[in-house]
């Protein structure tokens, strides 16, 4: 099935002020928005919800990146591997664990390790994680607040990730040199 990457001129009326939000914001449109903008209701509800998570969740800017690889590694999302191996360097990320993260390895820091394992776990086990699963996470220092914070992000990135699997949202040039294919 064929998407449009849509612009503020060809978008839908409702979207036009959302894509002109997010070019001031980035500086370009993403690929990801312009495709989202074909629904208001999907773009409006990825903004917001980003908003929402940066504004307010417990987890730093790097564990919500090492969140968003781990769920979209899972998922098997090539767009949102190359778009978060580029942003969380830009958080600093150490490059080795965005290398792990890229490779479905085993994060080698036991707090990382305990949160790229649990949010993996989200996504494998569709929210029914594992009562033991759930202790481990908690014990590795997170906590509720912080768990139901991964929760948020599987929902950002699920939708991310099933909309550019339909779509096959085509790579931005700025995320080229982190393309990524999920070995399968």
């Amino acid at each position: 099935m064929k998407f449009p990457l849509h612009t503020k001129d060809s978008a839908p009326e409702e979207s036009k002020p959302l894509l002109a939000q997010v070019e001031a914001a980035f500086g370009f449109v993403p690929n990801l928005t312009a495709t989202l903008a074909e629904s208001p209701a999907a773009l409006s509800g990825y903004l917001q919800l980003s908003s929402a998570i940066e504004q307010h969740a417990a987890l730093s800017p790097q564990q919500q990146q090492i969140v968003m690889l781990a769920i979209s590694e899972a998922n098997g999302c090539d767009y949102c591997m190359a778009a978060h191996s580029l942003i969380a360097g830009m958080a600093q990320v150490p490059a080795e664990t965005v290398a792990t993260l890229r490779q479905c390895g085993d994060l080698t820091d036991p707090t990382e390790a305990a949160l790229g394992k649990f949010a993996r776990g989200v996504i494998e086990h569709r929210g029914w994680v594992p009562e033991g699963d759930q202790e481990a996470f908690l014990a590795a220092g997170f906590t509720r607040r912080q768990l139901l914070d991964v929760i948020a992000l599987a929902a950002l990135k699920t939708l991310s990730n099933y909309a550019n699997h339909l779509a096959h949202t085509p790579l931005d040039p700025a995320f080229e040199g982190h393309r990524w294919t999920k070995s399968r």
